[in-house]
């Protein structure tokens, strides 16, 4: 059977056409509103951002010759007298997950428009990210009493201190934004703002954001702190 081929001119025309479809909204966007659409492109460079980071980290960690130092040690804590390894990054990471089922119930209670369960679960979603930043800033201060410093540490490689202080930098400055905007959507939620609108979708998109931030978080735990 015989097979037509296009010519450049067609080929061209085709791509044109499917570019002139999507630009002007009629069917890839057409049901999403723009709120969600650009918190999704957000996201979208925000994880080029960090999958650069990690790529970085791994690559750092892989070629250097100096000996990397083991997280197991380097991030133990001392309780009644016991040495724990990764207690405190343990209880952090139950902290975010734990924040993200609070953010998923809050969205869930938006849409039913029940706007005080809905800013009460989106408060107790900022209250265990502010806790998750401040165990962060605990740990960052204990590293740095030990010596740890983006340009070496005492415990090996110094490309460590530099990747350490990045990625969760980052990531944390990530949560603290967070905890604002969660702040100050649960106070709009409940002055009824978004009642009087009749639409809720603004908990939604700021859902999105705050469990990209924890899937992130599961990323930097096991290739930062597990590896």
């Amino acid at each position: 059977m015989a097979m037509t081929r296009q010519s450049p001119t067609e080929t061209t025309t085709n791509w044109r056409d499917v570019a002139r479809d999507w630009a002007s909204d009629r069917d890839a966007f057409k049901q999403v509103p723009w709120g969600k659409a650009m918190m999704w492109i957000f996201l979208l460079s925000d994880t080029f951002v960090f999958t650069c980071f990690l790529t970085g980290y791994m690559s750092v960690r892989m070629s250097t010759t100096a000996a990397w130092p083991n997280p197991s040690e380097v991030f133990a804590l001392t309780l009644f007298g016991a040495h724990i390894p990764l207690i405190l990054i343990a209880i952090m990471t139950f902290v975010l997950i734990t924040s993200s089922g609070t953010m998923a119930m809050a969205v869930s209670y938006g849409y039913r428009r029940n706007r005080v369960r809905s800013a009460a679960l989106m408060l107790a979603t900022a209250l265990l990210g502010a806790t998750f930043v401040g165990m962060q800033a605990f740990e960052w201060s204990k590293l740095i009493a030990e010596g740890v410093r983006p340009w070496g540490n005492p415990m090996g490689a110094a490309q460590f201190g530099a990747s350490f202080f990045m990625i969760t930098g980052f990531h944390g400055l990530h949560v603290s934004i967070g905890v604002i905007y969660l702040s100050i959507v649960a106070f709009k939620v409940l002055r009824g703002d978004y009642e009087r609108r009749g639409n809720y979708q603004i908990v939604e998109i700021a859902g999105l954001y705050w469990h990209f931030v924890d899937l992130v978080w599961v990323f930097i735990f096991a290739f930062f702190y597990l590896w």
